[in-house]
């Protein structure tokens, strides 16, 4: 077993990590991706011209939607109770930049439903585009800053 691994057991095998001893905290998770767009397709977004419809407005939906079944995609993943989740797209000169902030008072941290957010809100801006343009990337997903504060 690697030295810091804390979903796997002594015996190398997968586990859940039991959090039940520790305290419940305010954690927030701010992630961040991207998807890129060809110039034709980044037109028609930004012109809501596509077939399907508003796809901003879909994703955003998406990423927040998904944040909340995190724990049902990720294995061994807590379900938490989450507070706040706020995805925000922008249309820029590559294609698609994605962020989201997701908040909880929970015994385990939150940038899993972030992350989730976000490559989900990527894979449906791809969905919705892909009948328009074959070379879409998505990429550069990460987190950006977690945090953690005693409640009182």
């Amino acid at each position: 077993m690697q030295e810091g691994l804390t979903h796997v057991d002594e015996g190398g095998k997968a586990r859940m990590v039991d959090v039940s001893a520790k305290p419940r905290m305010r954690r927030t998770a701010w992630a961040a991706g991207r998807i890129d767009l060809s110039p034709s397709t980044i037109e028609l977004v930004r012109a809501n011209a596509l077939s399907k419809g508003d796809v901003l407005a879909a994703a955003r939906i998406a990423g927040v939607m998904a944040a909340k079944r995190t724990s049902e995609l990720i294995p061994l993943c807590h379900n938490i109770e989450i507070e706040h989740v706020k995805v925000h797209l922008a249309l820029d000169g590559r294609g698609v930049a994605i962020e989201a902030r997701a908040v909880c008072t929970d015994k385990t941290g939150i940038e899993m439903e972030a992350l989730t957010a976000v490559s989900v809100a990527a894979l449906t801006v791809y969905d919705m585009c892909k009948a328009v343009d074959k070379d879409m990337r998505i990429g550069e997903i990460r987190l950006v800053e977690k945090t953690k504060e005693e409640v009182s």
